[in-house]
């Protein structure tokens, strides 16, 4: 038995770290450009195009990237650090509808 040394398990992590941090930009990125088309949206419709999306790898004629799985927890997570950041805004007496 041959243990590896620790480096390559930080590099490892180091990767896993980018490639959701990548994932979470893309996210973020389509929720953004999503709203910015539809000005306000229901929540529950956000996530489901975002998440139909990413299984397509393009938004739109103009938007490709690489397909990936996402859940819509992922785009909840999203969603909520974009409306801390103040990108996003609830409706006011419709807190389910977002806005750009």
């Amino acid at each position: 038995l041959r243990l590896l040394p620790k480096q390559r398990y930080l590099r490892t992590e180091r990767a896993e770290v980018s490639t959701l941090e990548r994932r979470r930009n893309v996210l973020c990125c389509l929720i953004t450009r999503i709203l910015k088309v539809e000005k306000q949206l229901h929540i529950d419709n956000l996530v489901f195009r975002v998440i139909d999306a990413c299984q397509k790898g393009r938004l739109g004629p103009g938007v490709q990237f690489l397909s990936f799985c996402c859940h819509s927890v992922d785009v909840l997570s999203c969603v909520l650090h974009l409306l801390n950041q103040g990108y996003l805004r609830r409706q006011e007496g419709r807190p389910h509808v977002l806005e750009y």
